[in-house]
């Protein structure tokens, strides 16, 4: 259920707001109805910027380009990492300052000049280490089913998306952070290849790995807020499909194997993959099974990498402000470091792999998740041991394409052949550096072939 404008898309209210159908403040205000409404059951707001917000959405209105802005009166939230001039950015952490930000993020900025209003941070795990948002500032759910965890580590913005309080929001990702809960949640997550967006996260955005980019519950609405964040010319309105020449079909390949060694993919997830195989196939693309190239020292390289730029964005911090998964994280990741672990040539060979490997491909279809999401729990009174074995398990095929700098993006792929999970299975879409609108127009291309619901039926308190 949803309120007035709220469970709209961005592109149908940006086009209202335009025309004078409805004024930003109307838009507004929808929105903040439903997330009193829902956001108790479900904890994706930090902070709620209601007034602010409003006097925002009032002033928008007298703008005098008010009738060219591509995400004119649309609210978005802003991932709690990310500066919100005004705001502080706990980071989802009792050791961060609580101070306001002078200025806007890059991202944040553009996302204003372009119309939208903020109205509100979002929930995330500690320094955004780990797959589930919970934390001293809360917990964050699943909007289609409450019982399991959102993901990590911007699961509150993909809630918030999921449940209808906003259209569109900000996340960043560095191991999955986007696609992991925008795959818990049932929507659609995009992580940009490098410098595609600006980046500018922590000390060094865990040694390159991290991106910011757009969740969505459409395709439409993703590349209209990718168009945004890049500083592109955007295509207000227009359906990312069109450009799809069916007369030049794509080479997709399917691959199921796990990029961890030993971790089993649930059946429900394998079949995801073949489903959205046949789908592509029946729409004129050349589908084959590849399996991906993932050499045995992947996952290390990653890892090596989360664990010293956690250990760089905690150095300024009181480590006794810390909860314990994310103190041993950063201890763990300063010997990491110490040890010269941190190793660019890995980068460059994962790359030369990819290279020949597309050279007889052009998009790479996976699951996004290897098994249903875990429960929403205090992970993190846990520790760091039963919280990277649960990360490790239920989401493995994510950082493989942050190490590369490549783009992916993840969608819905169909619903949970049992009636015990409720939240909609979820397939990953990779590409080459630079196909970020390849893979915004085949997931409009999958969208339009198997619709997904947009947003989650409210669910019991």
């Amino acid at each position: 259920m949803t309120t007035g404008w709220a469970g709209r898309t961005a592109v149908e209210i940006a086009a209202a707001v335009r025309g004078g159908e409805v004024s930003p403040r109307q838009v507004v205000t929808d929105h903040l109805d439903r997330i009193a409404a829902v956001d108790g059951r479900i904890g994706a707001f930090r902070t709620v910027l209601g007034e602010r917000a409003l006097r925002e959405a009032e002033a928008l209105a007298i703008r005098a380009d008010l009738a060219e802005l591509p995400l004119a009166g649309v609210p978005v939230a802003v991932k709690d990492n990310l500066a919100v001039a005004g705001e502080s950015s706990r980071n989802g952490s009792a050791a961060t300052p609580d101070t306001p930000a002078a200025t806007d993020h890059e991202t944040v900025r553009r996302l204003r000049a372009a119309g939208a209003v903020v109205i509100g941070l979002t929930n995330v795990p500690e320094l955004c280490v780990f797959g589930t948002t919970d934390g001293v500032l809360g917990t964050t759910r699943s909007p289609w089913d409450l019982s399991r965890s959102a993901g990590g580590s911007s699961g509150g913005s993909a809630a918030a998306v999921a449940a209808g309080m906003v259209p569109i929001a900000l996340g960043n990702d560095g191991m999955g952070s986007i696609r992991i809960p925008s795959a818990n949640c049932g929507v659609l997550g995009l992580k940009p290849g490098r410098e595609v967006i600006p980046a500018g996260l922590g000390v060094d955005g865990w040694f390159g790995l991290a991106e910011n980019g757009p969740i969505a519950s459409s395709a439409a609405d993703a590349r209209l807020m990718f168009e945004v964040l890049a500083d592109r010319p955007v295509t207000t309105g227009a359906d990312p499909g069109d450009s799809q020449d069916p007369a030049d079909p794509l080479r997709i390949a399917l691959s199921i194997r796990c990029p961890t060694p030993g971790i089993p993919v649930a059946p429900a997830y394998a079949f995801a993959v073949g489903d959205t195989g046949r789908v592509l196939a029946a729409a004129g693309h050349r589908v084959a099974h590849a399996e991906a190239p993932y050499p045995a020292w992947l996952g290390a390289a990653s890892v090596a990498r989360w664990l010293a730029g956690t250990a760089a964005d905690a150095a300024q911090l009181d480590p006794a402000r810390l909860t314990p998964r994310t103190r041993r994280h950063a201890a763990i990741g300063r010997a990491v470091a110490r040890a010269g672990l941190v190793r660019p040539g890995q980068r460059d060979a994962w790359r030369a792999r990819l290279e020949r490997f597309f050279a007889d491909h052009d998009v790479l279809v996976t699951p996004a998740l290897a098994r249903t999401p875990p429960l929403a729990e205090p992970w993190h009174t846990r520790s760091w041991a039963a919280n990277v074995l649960s990360n490790t398990r239920y989401a493995p095929f994510s950082h493989p394409w942050n190490l590369a700098g490549w783009p992916a993006l993840t969608l819905p792929g169909g619903d949970h052949p049992t009636t015990t999970a409720r939240i909609p299975l979820a397939v990953q879409l990779v590409a080459p550096p630079g196909s970020e609108d390849r893979l915004l127009r085949l997931a409009a291309d999958l969208e339009s072939r198997r619709p997904w619901p947009r947003t989650a039926p409210d669910q019991p308190a």
